[in-house]
């Protein structure tokens, strides 16, 4: 009977710690989530907005081969976004929603004395990262894992958050920019290269395109201005914003 007893209490504390977590985890999403609208989505949006926005559904692992396809530096002049960022040797980058480490792994060259995060949400494309980092024998890409909240980098500790093609998927813009803030160095800046929603011929669905305009929107509300409007890409806007005072 005592052995019963004992059994029962652990089985109930554990259930009662798994519960209490879970019910943690709804509470930090239902806060989170205050601020945000909610309607019924289109195809490609999660039916959730921020300020005005649906927000669009996450390219999953599925889409690898479409970041490392053949002709993506032909499409997007990916070479010259990344010659015109500008790093001392000794940088740190963080490159957020990191994906297959396209830019994270070549950015690694313009800090040879620095580090690049390569922040990733989704397991499979963190197992990616660390094959492809093996691979290449890299000592630069340290590979983070994020939550959808959080990209869970050090304080004050980075010189340019990077994220291509990515802040439009972001479940918690706001939380996200926030957090991100809180890891850059005081002249830290973020970079967005983003489809160009104003261009009805960049041949991307709509919710995957965003305009100057909203980002300049939501990174206001959020802590930043914009630094730098580069327009030398061929379908992207190349965004440097700062943190305001």
């Amino acid at each position: 009977m005592k052995l019963k007893m004992v059994l029962f209490v652990i089985v109930c504390s554990s259930c009662f710690a798994t519960c209490n977590s879970q019910q943690k985890n709804v509470s930090v999403k239902a806060i989170a989530d205050t601020g945000y609208v909610f309607h019924n989505g289109s195809v490609d949006g999660i039916g959730k907005f921020y300020m005005g926005r649906e927000i669009a559904h996450v390219m999953g692992a599925s889409g690898s081969e479409w970041l490392e396809r053949d002709e993506r530096n032909k499409e997007e002049n990916t070479q010259l976004a990344i010659e015109q960022i500008n790093l001392p040797i000794d940088g740190v980058v963080a490159d957020i929603g990191a994906g297959t480490g396209y830019y994270s792994f070549k950015l690694s060259a313009k800090v040879p004395k620095g580090k690049v995060y390569a922040v990733e949400v989704q397991d499979e494309m963190i197992s990616y990262l660390k094959n492809r980092k093996a691979l290449l024998k890299d000592s630069i890409v340290e590979i983070v894992k994020s939550t959808a909240l959080l990209p869970n980098l050090p304080d004050n500790s980075v010189d340019l958050a990077i994220m291509v093609d990515v802040y439009h998927e972001l479940e918690f813009p706001r939380e996200m920019l926030q957090a991100i803030r809180k890891a850059l160095k005081p002249n830290g800046k973020i970079l967005l290269l983003e489809y160009r929603g104003e261009d009805p011929a960049v041949p991307i669905k709509l919710l995957h395109k965003t305009t100057v305009a909203q980002l300049n929107r939501e990174l206001m509300a959020n802590g930043f201005q914009l630094n730098y409007k580069g327009d030398f890409l061929p379908m992207q806007h190349f965004l440097l914003y700062k943190k305001r005072d």
